[in-house]
């Protein structure tokens, strides 16, 4: 899928697509596949099956875009690299036009909520 005028994702041109849900899912830190796996299903509701994730793992590494850290004998963890976090962010910039064009074509406008602490909270659409 290409569009005209917009720079290449290289692959990362989906919410659910599996490199995003990993990167998003190490953007908050390191994390082994079965941690990966877990924190995925609990933000974006998706379960990605073993080849599917490791399948993905493997793309990623490859890209430069995570790398493996110390870790015991049965778990490798893996942490997001700079060429990652700057991929995850275009990816989201990209994804955020798309939200906001489908939100303004449906009428909805964006609210957000001020967290207790005075911080933002989570945004949600309203008409």
């Amino acid at each position: 899928m290409s569009r005209r005028g917009a720079k290449s994702t290289k692959g990362l041109d989906r919410a659910n697509e599996p490199s995003v849900l990993i990167l998003t899912s190490l953007a908050s830190g390191a994390k082994h596949g079965y941690a990966l796996a877990k924190d995925i299903e609990a933000f974006a509701a998706v379960t990605l099956g073993p080849g599917t994730l490791y399948g993905a793992i493997t793309r990623l590494e490859e890209r430069g875009l995570i790398e493996p850290t110390e870790g015991d004998d049965r778990r490798r963890p893996y942490r997001i690299t700079a060429g990652g976090r700057a991929a995850l962010s275009c990816a989201v910039r990209e994804m955020q036009v798309i939200a906001n064009e489908g939100a303004a074509r449906l009428g909805l406008v964006l609210m957000s909520r001020v967290a207790p602490s005075g911080t933002q909270g989570h945004l949600g659409w309203a008409r």
